[in-house]
């Protein structure tokens, strides 16, 4: 053992409560410069972090991640790619605690078979011609493999040469007991454009955990040419967000042509793992009304998203002007006989008729012997007896009859955090809105739903 590891043998790792988003945004912003030296992609994927706020040895997770980054970064040609992404899973060691799985891969010159059987030994380090260039002593994975296994975290390798090295960390960290903030937003329209599948992807789950629902596609000329299709049927997305780096037309250029068509009223905001100072002038002057850093969390996607939420375009002035719901028919699943009667008197004050149904079970049979065009809307509490309403909607929706699965069916009920939304969305319904029922958030609802 090297005199530096002995001098290890006493570290003691100082337990603290860290934010995993605060922790990832710090080492994006200082691999920036040397990500950006080498002209290299580095992409950051977040896929179901749902517990953000952990217990650990935050400067030691820093040091570790740090690291395997720099090390990617180093042993990666310019131009070449680098990626880290984390995810969540339930914990083997209880209810209290959160596995979180953390990969950093890259495309660079990788490591021999025999080298990766070495390469937690002190002083390692592979030799060759390739990397006579690179400076450092090799103790940076031995100091690694040292401070992940004192956090009872496992690491793991695959590498190939010439083709790129995958590292895969493994921990099981404690829940910070933290009261955190009920992320919902209001069920916009919006399209993901960028030109990473998986960052897609996940991103479009995250905001459909906040009540959004999203479309996305990989280019910036497909976005413009869904963003025209949708402005063609009156039904534009109320929010944008765009990738700052597409392959052909960069996001920039896009915000452009979508403002050509669109005008000023959608927000288009710029995702970006980069400094956007440098472009920050030009982005504006495109149109941008805002910017996002990578990674995408989802408070980091709350937190920027929701002070549009008064914002309305001018297609729901439109909307709200143009839309009369007087003689619309809507059929209200709820057994509570007061609420009953507030919803009667609130909606017939806008020239609505309500037909009232006790519970789920009634609901659905009320539904099922109705004429083609009969209801217009169904408002469905979640907490019935007999059956749920997450258990009448999914038999609505699984009915042989002609409005079955085109019948706006909106949610009741006072569980209002972002699982209780993404369920409602899982069983078939599309929207949510909280009790008691705020009535100019539910016209708003209706008045979008009913016009389509």
């Amino acid at each position: 053992m090297s005199l530096f590891l002995k001098s290890l043998v006493a570290l003691h790792l100082t337990t603290e409560q860290i934010s995993l988003k605060e922790v990832v945004e710090g080492i994006v912003n200082i691999m920036q410069p040397q990500v950006k030296t080498k002209k290299q992609a580095f992409d950051i994927h977040v896929e179901n972090i749902l517990t953000e706020n952990v217990w650990c040895d935050g400067v030691r997770l820093n040091q570790v991640l740090l690291n395997l980054l720099s090390n990617a970064t180093k042993y990666t040609p310019e131009g070449g790619s680098i990626q880290l992404s984390l995810s969540e899973e339930k914990s083997p060691k209880g209810e209290n605690y959160v596995r979180i799985h953390i990969k950093v891969k890259d495309n660079g010159i990788g490591m021999s078979p025999d080298f990766l059987k070495k390469i937690y030994e002190s002083y390692s380090r592979a030799d060759g011609v390739r990397v006579s260039k690179t400076q450092g002593t090799g103790l940076g994975m031995a100091i690694t493999k040292y401070i992940v296994d004192a956090m009872e975290g496992t690491i793991d390798i695959q590498s190939e040469l010439d083709k790129g090295t995958e590292f895969f960390l493994t921990f099981d960290f404690e829940k910070a007991d933290v009261v955190e903030m009920d992320m919902v937003l209001p069920p916009w329209n919006m399209l993901v454009v960028d030109d990473d599948e998986l960052l897609c992807r996940t991103a479009i789950d995250t905001l459909k955990a906040i009540g959004i629902k999203a479309e996305w596609t990989l280019s910036g000329e497909k976005a413009i040419e869904l963003v025209n299709q949708h402005h063609k049927k009156r039904d534009d997305y109320q929010i944008i967000l765009l990738d700052w780096k597409l392959p052909g037309m960069d996001g920039i250029q896009v915000a452009k042509e979508i403002r050509c068509n669109l005008g000023d009223e959608v927000p288009i905001l710029l995702i970006s793992a980069y400094d956007w100072s440098e472009f920050e002038a030009e982005a504006r002057e495109a149109g941008i009304s805002g910017f996002i850093s990578k990674p995408l969390f989802k408070s980091t996607l709350y937190h920027a998203l929701r002070q549009y939420i008064d914002t309305e375009t001018e297609h729901d002035q439109i909307l709200n002007q143009s839309i009369d719901l007087s003689g619309r028919r809507i059929l209200l699943a709820e057994d509570n006989e007061l609420n009953w009667e507030v919803a009667n008197e609130l909606l017939s004050d806008l020239g609505v008729e309500l037909d009232w149904a006790e519970d789920g079970r009634v609901c659905l049979d009320k539904f099922q012997k109705s004429l083609q065009g009969y209801y217009d809307a169904i408002l469905m509490d979640i907490r019935m007896p007999h059956m749920t309403g997450y258990e009448a909607t999914k038999a609505i929706r699984g009915l042989n009859h002609p409005d079955a699965l085109s019948i706006p069916i909106i949610a009741m009920s006072a569980d209002a955090f972002s699982d209780d939304i993404q369920h409602c969305l899982e069983y078939g319904m599309n929207a949510h809105i909280a009790k008691p029922i705020d009535i100019i958030e539910l016209t708003r609802l209706l008045k979008r739903y009913l016009n389509n």
